[in-house]
């Protein structure tokens, strides 16, 4: 009497087919051993797909079966189907199994592989599933693909996101909060370019969004996030994007700083300070030895009355201050820099000045803008051209309309952010009286923010490292706003002279391209 061991596998999506039940199956091929007079040895049961032999039951069967050679004669299944949907891999596992002694047969679609004709129906047996699995997995591909020129996002929701269903059945992804406000705020700090990507993602983590390092990379660098569905290359068409039906977080102009500051092309308009974490260390970073010019350290150290902390130099030279005197020091040196009643009135009379102007040169920007985007087009259809009458080979254009198309991509976000920027109605004067409210009070503001942000005042109004002496804190260099108003309150506020009634005229002397230290507004809320 011949052994045989039962295969029985269904497939995720055939587990609601009744011809294709696990129990349907089994009882099947325990009735052909009994009517054909063959011991079942045991039973496997696979719940795994048939497109390759990595199947666990299976693997641990041809184990089993390479243990026991020679105890069992055959493998029975109901249909090849259920044996293997890849020809290939058919053929070389039969190969495997007649080597063990064993024959594998399907009882639906029995064939005797010892008559060569027969091959042929294997051949065709084998390859129907296989037909039907690729043609399966095509639609889907071209499926996923028109959804995704249409606009709609497939998958899990990134980051930020959360899948919903309306009430008629259709799939979108909205934002969640706080994850999506959370993410908008890494965005804006990254395109700062102040802290790297890793700190801005630590600090994100602990503002409440949950995200690992890999997908915080991803969220960065996806341009779902302005708007917009990538959708990858495929045959003759082209890599591109497609206006997303979902509702941007961020705006295209915001991502592309993004990812200029993270590839480096973006300057950085402050010093790269590192997040800290202990709050009697603020100043860690900014500060250098007098004798040798490195930069201080600090730490804390244990005594009977518990933890001291300093700020000290790592050489031999031998500076030590302790954290609480300079970090008072630092409070009242702020001090200098708040402006009298007559700097805010001159501050409000430049801004508004320098305002208009802007609009103006606004208007100018556009209009650049606009020339390089007609001048790209024209180089394109140049090249077009160039193609059509052969003196460049489809490669060469390929390469260029790819290189134009980008710059293209980042001219049209950059001229959306103007038009929206120029048509957004603003508030002036209720900007104007936070600003000047926050730097009337650059001490408290100061005071009352966390280390990071404090970081970022100290980085905004020095962007050269500071020396302390006895006298104060002194630095080669100071944001030119905050010595203006220094200047102002300690000098200048001394000659009375009367020749000037129109404080705008001397809007010459301060810089045109905003005040730093208004950043101290945004950080704290006033």
């Amino acid at each position: 009497m011949k052994t045989a061991d039962l295969y029985v596998r269904v497939s995720t999506d055939e587990q609601a087919d009744k011809g294709y039940s696990q129990r349907g199956q089994e009882e099947m091929l325990r009735k052909y051993c009994g009517i054909n007079h063959i011991e079942v040895r045991k039973v496997i049961y696979e719940d795994h797909s048939a497109k390759t032999f990595n199947r666990p039951q299976w693997s641990q069967l041809l184990l089993d079966l390479k243990k026991s050679k020679g105890k069992v004669d055959l493998v029975l299944f109901t249909k090849w189907d259920r044996f293997s949907r890849n020809a290939g891999d058919a053929y070389q596992m039969i190969s495997i199994l007649r080597r063990l002694g064993v024959e594998p047969q399907a009882i639906e679609q029995p064939l005797d592989l010892s008559i060569p004709e027969n091959k042929m129906m294997l051949a065709f047996y084998l390859a129907a599933p296989e037909v039907e699995n690729d043609r399966r997995a095509l639609n889907t591909f071209h499926g996923m693909r028109r959804a995704r020129k249409e606009g709609r996002y497939m998958g899990v929701a990134p980051v930020g996101y959360i899948n919903k269903i309306t009430e008629s059945g259709r799939k979108y992804i909205a934002l969640q909060q706080p994850q999506a406000s959370v993410l908008k705020w890494a965005f804006e700090e990254l395109a700062q370019g102040i802290y790297s990507v890793e700190e801005v993602r630590r600090q994100a983590v602990r503002k409440g969004l949950r995200c690992s390092k890999t997908c915080f990379w991803r969220a960065i660098e996806n341009p779902l996030y302005f708007g917009k569905i990538f959708i990858p290359g495929y045959k003759d068409e082209e890599s591109r994007l497609a206006q997303g039906q979902h509702e941007a977080l961020i705006s295209e102009n915001l991502f592309y700083e993004v990812q200029d500051s993270i590839d480096g092309k973006k300057k950085r308009q402050r010093p790269n300070v590192k997040e800290i974490s202990n709050d009697m260390f603020p100043l860690r970073g900014f500060l250098k030895c007098p004798n040798c010019h490195r930069l201080l350290t600090a730490s804390a150290s244990k005594g009977r009355n518990g933890r001291y902390h300093y700020y000290h130099c790592v050489a031999s030279c031998g500076p030590r201050y302790a954290c609480g005197r300079l970090n008072d020091q630092f409070v009242k040196e702020l001090q200098k820099f708040k402006p009298h009643k007559g700097v805010t009135e001159l501050f409000k009379l430049v801004v508004n000045k320098a305002f208009k102007g802007q609009t103006k040169h606004s208007q100018t920007e556009k209009k650049h803008v606009l020339d390089q985007i007609d001048a790209l087009n024209n180089k394109l259809g140049k090249a077009r051209e160039l193609l059509l009458t052969c003196d460049i080979d489809p490669k060469d254009y390929r390469t260029m309309k790819s290189e134009i198309e980008e710059k293209l991509v980042r001219l049209e976000a950059n001229l959306t952010e103007m038009t929206t920027s120029v048509n957004s109605p603003v508030n002036l004067e209720k900007m104007l009286d936070r600003a000047v409210n926050a730097l009337s009070n650059i001490d408290l503001v100061y005071t009352r923010s966390d280390t990071n942000q404090k970081r970022e005042i100290i980085g905004s109004m020095y962007p050269e490292k500071l020396v302390f002496s006895e006298s104060g804190y002194r630095t080669t260099k100071i944001n030119e706003a905050a010595a203006l108003i220094f200047q102002i309150n300690s000098d200048l506020r001394k000659e009375k002279s009367g020749t000037f009634s129109d404080f705008s005229q001397k809007s010459r002397f301060v810089p045109g391209t905003g005040i730093e230290p208004v950043r101290a507004l945004q950080l704290t809320g006033f």
